[in-house]
């Protein structure tokens, strides 16, 4: 697949995860990201991949496996469930901070 124009790097695409604003070089790139076709399973891709280490981290816990690997699997199901209900509010929070009209 082709990059589009204004791409963020690496590191800037993990600032995004995390929900810190780009440079308004990336701005195209936002609005695809948060209009285009598809933006609901890429907003859900992005808070997957930002869980799975947090629920790793709650897996490791001392204790009874069990309750380290519950503790994960709720955390990414309770979360992954917020995200899915508010994806609309997520994106016009991340519109409105990148300075990009709302659809």
């Amino acid at each position: 697949m082709t990059r589009l124009p204004g791409d963020p790097g690496p590191l800037r695409r993990v600032r995004y995860v995390l929900g810190f604003r780009l440079p308004p070089e990336h701005r195209e790139w936002v609005r695809h990201d948060l209009t285009d076709a598809g933006w609901r399973g890429r907003m859900l891709r992005r808070h997957v991949a930002l869980m799975v280490p947090v629920c790793l981290l709650f897996a490791l816990l001392p204790g009874a496996w069990w309750i380290g690997a519950g503790a994960g699997l709720l955390a990414l199901v309770a979360s992954t469930f917020t995200v899915v209900i508010g994806a609309e509010d997520l994106r016009r929070s991340r519109l409105r901070r990148h300075g990009l009209p709302e659809p």
